[in-house]
C-alpha cells in the first residue's frame, strides 16, 4: 500500500461518532440543476445529511452553464422550506440591471452574492461593482474561477482583496483549486500530480483575512484526492477559512456521481479532529453568513 492510500485508510478508521453528529451547512447548491426538480433537490440534500443549504441563483442571461434557476426560483424554494434553505442574489456583473437586481434580492433576504460565474476579468470594473454592492450590504461574494472562461486572471485577484478589504470573497471552481499547487499549467483544470506547496490559492488564504474557500464540486474534491497528505496539512493550516459546499447535480445524494457526499467523506478522513471538522461543516459558514442553528 502506498503512502497516499495508507493515509486515507488510517484516517477512515479514526472517524468518530462525534464527527457523524456534526450539523452541516452546504453553501453551494442550485435550483433546476441540470433539470433536477425542487423535490429531488430537497431529497438530495436530506440524503446527504445537510442541515441548511444555501441556494445560488444564475444571472438573467445565463444558467451558470448548468441550466440553473434564477433569483425567483431560489427565493421560492427557500420560502417553501425556510428552516432548510437560504439563498443568494445574483446577476451578470456587466449589464445595466446588475445593481438594481442584486439589491432587490438582498433586500428580500439574500445572504450573499453569487455564484459569480461570468466572462470578465476577476479584477475588472464589473467585479468592482459587485464588490461595492457586497460592501454596502455587508455580504460575501462567491466567485467561480476558471481559466480563460470565467473570472479571468486569478493571479491578479489579490488586488481586489486589497482594495475591498472589508468584503469577504469565497473562491470556488477549477482554477481556484488547481492553484492549490504552485507553478501548475493553468490550462489543466483537474491536475492529478502531487501538490507543490505555495500555490496562489494557498497564498490568498494565508495572506488575506477576507479570502475564504468553497470546498464544493469535483474541483474541490480533486484538490484533496490528488494529494491527501498535502490536503490534511492544508485543512489544518486553513481550518478557519474552509467552507463545505456540494455543487453536485445528481438526483441521489450518494455514490460515485455525488461529489457532495464524497467531499463529506473526504473531510471526515482528513480533518485532524471533530473540532476542526465542525469548523468546516458548520462554524465557519455560520459565522460568515450569520446563520443560527
Amino acid at each position: 500500500m502506498n503512502r497516499r492510500n495508507f493515509l486515507l485508510t488510517a484516517a477512515a478508521a479514526a472517524v468518530s461518532p462525534a464527527q457523524d453528529n456534526i450539523p452541516i451547512i452546504d453553501i453551494h447548491q442550485h435550483t433546476n440543476y441540470s433539470r433536477r426538480t425542487d423535490d429531488a433537490t430537497v431529497a438530495h440534500q436530506r440524503k446527504m445529511g445537510i442541515t441548511k443549504t444555501i441556494l445560488l441563483p444564475a444571472g438573467s442571461k445565463y444558467g451558470l452553464a448548468a441550466q440553473a434557476g434564477g433569483n425567483d426560483t431560489v427565493v421560492a424554494l427557500a420560502k417553501r422550506y425556510p428552516k432548510e434553505f437560504l439563498f443568494f442574489a445574483n446577476e451578470l456583473p456587466d449589464i445595466p440591471e446588475t445593481k438594481p437586481v442584486i439589491e432587490k434580492f438582498l433586500k428580500m433576504g439574500a445572504i450573499g452574492i453569487g455564484e459569480q460565474k461570468f466572462p470578465v476579468d476577476s479584477d475588472s470594473p464589473h467585479m468592482e461593482l459587485i464588490a461595492s454592492i457586497a460592501r454596502d450590504y455587508n455580504v460575501p461574494v462567491l466567485m467561480h474561477f476558471q481559466h480563460e472562461t470565467y473570472n479571468y486572471h486569478i493571479e491578479r485577484f489579490h488586488k481586489m482583496l486589497e482594495k475591498y478589504n472589508k468584503v469577504n470573497f469565497i473562491g470556488h471552481a477549477q482554477t481556484f483549486w488547481s492553484n492549490i499547487s504552485k507553478g501548475g499549467d493553468q490550462k489543466v483544470l483537474y491536475p492529478t500530480d502531487k501538490v507543490t506547496p505555495g500555490g496562489i490559492t494557498d497564498r490568498l488564504l494565508a495572506d488575506y483575512p477576507n479570502m475564504f474557500a468553497d470546498l464544493s464540486a469535483g474541483s474541490g474534491l480533486n484538490a484533496f484526492k490528488r494529494d491527501p497528505e498535502h490536503g490534511a496539512a492544508f485543512i489544518k493550516r486553513h481550518q478557519d477559512k474552509l467552507l463545505y459546499g456540494s455543487d453536485c447535480n445528481d438526483w441521489v445524494g450518494e455514490g460515485e456521481k455525488c461529489s457532495g457526499s464524497q467531499q463529506i467523506a473526504m473531510m471526515r478522513k482528513l480533518a485532524p479532529d471533530a473540532k476542526v471538522l465542525r469548523k468546516l461543516f458548520w462554524d465557519n459558514s455560520a459565522k460568515l453568513f450569520r446563520i443560527k442553528a
